[in-house]
């Protein structure tokens, strides 16, 4: 049994994948600062942390890839830019094994991947299902916080009956769309 991971090393291309371009846009139009984000998928690039970490924004990014190569470009990243390092933490892991007590509460999650990748081998090391972490997420949302999904996902249509439950189960908000992201807010 081996954990399951992306064997693979996402570049930035808007493109192609303009979710993390998107929410960053997000942020600066909603005025999201000195915030706390958990970001779903880093990408090679690391955008949404380093951005985020620029002392406009002052955004703390807690963030996951399941991608060695993309962890292998955090750990460079913060050898070359330090700074960074202070607001932004990237760890390497399976999602599916998140634990809620490891993880503070947060202004805003991004789920753009929810649906992308669990399959059977999640299920060897009971790995939880793709509602189970969005709704852990959205547990650890701060009252009156955010919530996002990238409708360009190729998994997006399966996500769709993930994101109704969690939206009924916790009286979630639709709010505006922002360019590709769905946007919803935990009630205060």
């Amino acid at each position: 049994m081996k954990l399951n991971i992306y064997n693979d090393d996402w570049g930035l291309d808007e493109a192609v994948c303009p979710c993390d371009i998107h929410f960053m846009r997000w942020v600066r139009e909603t005025g999201l600062k000195g915030g706390s984000i958990f970001h779903f998928g880093t990408g090679g690039h690391h955008l949404v942390g380093v951005e985020c970490a620029a002392p406009d924004l002052d955004n703390a990014v807690y963030g996951i890839t399941a991608s060695p190569q993309e962890y292998d470009h955090y750990v460079r990243l913060l050898i070359d830019n330090p700074k960074v390092g202070r607001q932004y933490k990237a760890f390497f892991g399976d999602i599916y094994q998140l634990d809620a007590r490891m993880l503070p509460q947060f202004d805003a999650v991004t789920l753009f991947h929810l649906c992308e990748f669990r399959n059977e081998q999640n299920d060897l090391y009971d790995g939880l299902t793709d509602l189970e972490v969005a709704a852990l997420l959205v547990d650890q949302l701060k009252p009156g916080g955010h919530v996002l999904f990238y409708t360009g996902s190729f998994a997006f249509e399966k996500a769709k009956p993930d994101i109704a439950a969690l939206a009924l189960s916790h009286g979630l908000q639709r709010c505006p769309d922002h360019e590709t992201l769905w946007v919803f807010r935990k009630p205060a």
